[in-house]
């Protein structure tokens, strides 16, 4: 049994091709296990994001709703100063007159102090003419 060079060459090619398919089996086994799993990754995120799309959309719609509810308070309560400017304003003006009415009666007893205590010196002075007078009298009758 003879075997020609171009049949000893394609035996050695098909144990080489052989060698090649069982040394890259075992790596082609573990990608597709590693495809599998990022299938089951994908499979789950997708899962998650739609949970997440709907809970989004509830929230959305709650915070509209509220969005909704604090404009309608805004605007009552934006009335509702508008319709107190006046009575603020009315107590500044009392403020302002009261401000005043103190303000003219500090006057008013600074003016009185100082007319009491010029009569009071008028007094004291007219007690001590009085006094002084009286004394000359005495001593120009004894005189």
């Amino acid at each position: 049994m003879t075997i020609s060079f171009g049949a000893l060459a394609g035996l050695i090619a098909a144990i080489a091709f052989l060698i090649l398919v069982l040394f890259t089996l075992p790596i082609l086994v573990k990608a597709v296990k590693t495809m599998n799993k990022v299938n089951e990754t994908l499979d789950s995120t997708n899962k998650t994001i739609n949970d997440l799309n709907s809970q989004v959309a509830v929230l959305m719609k709650q915070t509209e709703e509220l969005l909704d509810k604090s404009n309608d308070l805004l605007t009552d309560i934006n009335g509702k100063v508008e319709d107190l400017d006046p009575v603020v304003q009315a107590a500044a003006d009392v403020g302002r007159s009261v401000s005043d009415i103190n303000d003219s009666s500090r006057n008013l007893v600074d003016r009185v102090a100082k007319n009491h205590a010029r009569r009071r010196s008028y007094s004291i002075l007219s007690s001590l003419a009085s006094r002084l007078f009286a004394r000359r009298k005495r001593r120009n009758g004894k005189d």
